[in-house]
Order: structure tokens, then sequence, then C-alpha cells
């Protein structure tokens, strides 16, 4: 099934723009619960599976007939949807919500190579520079994070598997989104995430699915409504459109605002040092640089 249109129902930069401030909330948000990294992934995507079934419902839209290669590449990225979930939201744990949005962000040199190779969409030398200039932007926040100790250590490195990991995500859902329905493909591909998710939970003694407070269920609930159903599926919708290093060229301004929400929020209250600052300048450049003239589709 298609959603091929002359004209986007919603132009794409639009909703990279909006998807961007919601996926910016999601670090932030983590530091308001206690549930171990598992959990907190698991209710994030299964929550998000439960508000897909019943758009699709309401929908009344027969299933998409995909070759048995597509059905493994859907599954392929949920699996690695679930590793990038996973990943990520342990470094949390462990290093500075800055440190980690900031390495997890560095997905698109990943995107970059893995789109040259898999779709034969090679980034051009504008967006090289681009990416080059923001990743060392990147560069100079993590540095700071060498004084903090091993597990500071551990966490960047969690994050840049994050990074890793959402990369083959997003390069093989702009294949598959050129010919499956957006809330299908998201239907699909959250599923297969959460089904991992769940099995890993399962075969984990120390990390359970329920006895949590009030205040984590609303965390949960808040990870689904926005980083995943506005954040996800909003740069889901833009791959229907648009290259894949360039959409999660956008993805870069999510250091940013995480950044400044921990900063601007008394709970958390976490100021970010000269360093952030002059990589976030740099980051802001290296996305001016690669958006201002996007390759020829």
């Amino acid at each position: 099934m298609s959603d091929a249109r002359p004209v986007p129902a919603i132009p794409p930069g639009l909703a990279l723009f909006v998807a961007v401030l919601a996926i910016s909330w999601a670090g932030p948000l983590v530091r308001f619960t206690d549930a171990p990294p598992l959990a907190i992934a698991a209710w994030r995507l299964i929550i998000s599976v439960v508000f897909i079934f019943v758009v699709l419902l309401v929908r009344r839209e027969r299933p998409p007939t995909l070759a048995r290669r597509d059905w493994a590449f859907a599954g392929a990225a949920g699996f690695f949807l679930a590793l990038h979930f996973w990943s990520w939201i342990t470094s949390l744990g462990m290093t500075t919500i800055a440190s980690s949005v900031v390495l997890v962000s560095v997905q698109p040199v990943f995107v970059g190579i893995l789109s040259g190779v898999m779709l034969g969409e090679v980034a051009t030398r504008r967006q090289w520079l681009g990416i080059a200039v923001a990743v060392a932007g990147a560069a100079v926040i993590a540095w700071g994070d060498i004084d903090l100790g091993r597990d500071a250590i551990i966490g960047d490195l969690l994050a840049l598997g994050g990074a890793l990991f959402g990369a083959i995500y997003y390069v093989i859902g702009r294949r598959l989104r050129q010919s499956v329905d957006l809330w299908w493909y998201i239907g699909i591909v959250y599923g297969a995430a959460a089904a991992v998710l769940l099995l890993l939970v399962s075969v984990s003694s120390d990390v359970s699915l329920a006895g949590y407070e009030r205040s984590d269920w609303l965390v949960f609930f808040a990870l689904a409504a926005g980083p995943m159903m506005l954040g996800h599926t909003g740069v889901n919708y833009a791959l229907r459109y648009v290259r894949a290093h360039v959409a999660n060229l956008a993805l870069l301004g999510e250091p940013i605002g995480a950044t400044l929400i921990a900063w601007l929020l008394p709970q958390i209250h976490e100021v970010p040092g000269v360093q952030t600052l002059i990589g976030g300048v740099a980051i802001l450049a290296g996305i001016a640089i690669a958006v201002a003239r996007p390759a020829r589709q």
C-alpha cells in the first residue's frame, strides 16, 4: 500500500521540525523515572503500538502486500530500533543528558555511509561538510566526559552504539517507506521492536513490566505520545519524501533542545558548560551548511 501524493499533505520540513521538538524531550523525561532502561523502552513501544492499532482499526485499511524480503527488512528495522532505545536509555543513567543526546545524534555519519551502500543515495560534498562540522561540535561536548570517570565513558559508548543502531533503522525505513503506508509501516516496525524488548525483559531476572509508581507511568505515556508518536513517526513520515541522511541531519537539533530543557527544568537543572555551548553552536552550523543546498532528487 502506498501513500504517494503529488504534494505531501504535511511539508516534510514542518514534520521534521515538530519531530525534533518532540524527540528533544526524551532525555529529560527519562530522568523523571527510576525504572530500568529495558522497562522504559518496552512500555514506550507497547503504548505506541496500542495507539497505532486503534488508528488502523478506525482507518479500516487492509494490511500491505509485502514481499517476504520486505517483511524481513521491517523486522530488522524493529530489531535495531529496540537496540537503539535500550542502549541510549541506558546511557542516560551513566552520563549527562547533553553528552548522551549529542553522541546518539551523530548517527547521520553512519546514515550517510549506509545510505550510499544500501540505497545508492550518496551525500553531496556540502552535506558531508555539514556532517563533519556537526560531529566536530559533538566531539567538543563529549571531550569533557573524560574526567567524569569510567561510567561516563561507558555511557558515551552506549550512546554511540545507539547512534549506529538508529542509523540502520532509518536507512531500512527509507527503503520501505517508498511503498508502505505510514501507519502500517510504523505499526509493523514498532510492533517488532516492542516484541524484541518484551523478549529481553522476559529473560532479564531483574526487570519487570509491573509494580511502578504513578509518576513512572506518566513518563511512559509521555515518552510514547511525544518523542515516539510525534518524534519518530514524524521522521518516518518525512522519509517518504526526503533522503535518509537529510532527515537525520535535522535530528542534530535534538541535542540543543534536550540540553536547554535539562537546563531550564528546575527538577533537573543540568547547566551546560562552555564546551557544550561551543559544541552546540557547531552542531547548528553543521545543520545550516548541510541543508542550505540539498541534493537534487
